[in-house]
């Protein structure tokens, strides 16, 4: 991951960023998501004494809320096959998930697990804060093609949100 989202000073935000980090390195590496959480909680979660901007360009989420980081990491890991299963649905016929973007796949499995973990937050901040993550990791055409498949998956997991019956 070469590029970095500026700092936003929103834990929440700094969460759903380590998240998708955490996410990438964990398929990158082998190392489960529960090894990799563990790092990050320790090596990379918070500033210390160095600026936002310092920490972000070392690789650091300067700003993250542990609790909501380690649920969606959870989620991710102890439901993988129906994250995968949700954004398979949810891609074009010809596009598989091994074909994704390393990236763009830890986005979309952090985004299923947010989605399959609860009624909070509403899917479309979901959507909004995870394409925002993606903005600042991948160029503008692959950002559009994420923006409907969440949008796409947002529909079918939390459809009341929507006014739409499932």
């Amino acid at each position: 991951m070469s590029m970095r989202p500026k700092p936003t000073g929103r834990p929440r935000t700094g969460a759903r960023v380590a998240a998708v980090q955490a996410l990438f390195q964990s398929e990158q590496t082998g190392e489960s998501a529960e090894t990799v959480a563990h790092q990050f909680i320790r090596h990379r979660i918070g500033a210390g004494d160095a600026a936002a901007q310092e920490a972000f360009e070392e690789g650091r989420v300067p700003l993250a809320h542990i609790p909501l980081f380690e649920a969606i990491l959870k989620a991710a890991a102890t439901r993988s096959e129906q994250c995968d299963a949700e954004i398979r649905a949810h891609l074009a016929k010809d596009w598989t998930l091994e074909r994704l973007d390393p990236v763009l796949r830890a986005v979309f499995r952090a985004a299923a697990a947010e989605l399959l973990n609860g009624a909070e937050p509403p899917a479309r901040v979901v959507i909004n804060e995870y394409l925002d993550i993606a903005r600042g990791f991948l160029d503008e055409e692959t950002c559009r093609f994420a923006n409907g498949v969440l949008d796409s998956m947002a529909h079918t997991l939390r459809p009341a949100e929507f006014g739409a019956a499932r």
